[in-house]
């Protein structure tokens, strides 16, 4: 099982502000996008980099930069909270869409919407803030991949033993990063202790 959990004591730091339940959606935006940016830098830490031949103000010089092209795909609604995080880190990276909505009753996840762009030989980091059940991205990720995704990183702010364990069984190679392995799921699905419904505390909703 390919699971990291950041272990990070700001990052710790971000996630219990997170959880709280008293902060206001303007701040639980921010504190999202500067959590991601920790997934995403562990996420990416083994890309492989290449010799560079540029100018400093002072020489020349021999340089590393990114070999891999990146595309990031938000999970709609909740993981468009992560998207700026990564477009602020990676400027030229692609953006793709997929768009699941879940079902209260089942808590399995529908298909409605999907934007890919060309995906083989690139790195794809698939961001959505909770992994509960994992049947969101159990869709998710078998979309990417009859796209031509072989390369996929699967980042969420929470993530229950749950999910994480679907995932892994149905795809081993995928990389799970996230920022905590919560307990466990209760009757109806939800993730505790978690931090809610994301999306909601996202957009105040």
């Amino acid at each position: 099982m390919a699971l990291t959990v950041l272990n990070h004591p700001v990052a710790a730091h971000l996630l219990t502000c997170l959880r709280d339940r008293g902060t206001e959606p303007a701040v639980f935006r921010a504190l999202c996008q500067r959590l991601t940016a920790f997934l995403v830098i562990e996420a990416t830490r083994d890309l492989e980099t290449r010799s560079e031949a540029i100018e400093t103000p002072l020489e020349g010089c021999e340089s590393p930069v990114l070999a891999t092209e990146l595309v990031v795909v938000p999970i709609l609604r909740a993981g468009l909270g992560m998207l700026q995080a990564v477009t602020d880190l990676f400027p030229k990276v692609a953006v793709g869409y997929v768009g699941l909505e879940r079902d209260h009753e089942t808590a399995e996840a529908r298909s409605y919407y999907r934007k890919l762009p060309p995906l083989e030989g690139r790195c794809i980091l698939l961001v959505d803030p909770m992994l509960a059940t994992g049947g969101s991205a159990r869709q998710a990720i078998t979309l990417l991949k009859e796209a031509g995704g072989r390369d996929i990183r699967l980042i969420a702010v929470v993530a229950a033993p749950e999910g994480v364990a679907r995932i892994s069984d149905l795809f081993p190679e995928v990389a799970i990063f996230t920022a905590g392995l919560d307990r466990e799921l209760d009757e109806r699905k939800y993730i505790r202790p978690g931090l809610g419904d994301f999306g909601d505390r996202l957009y105040g909703t």
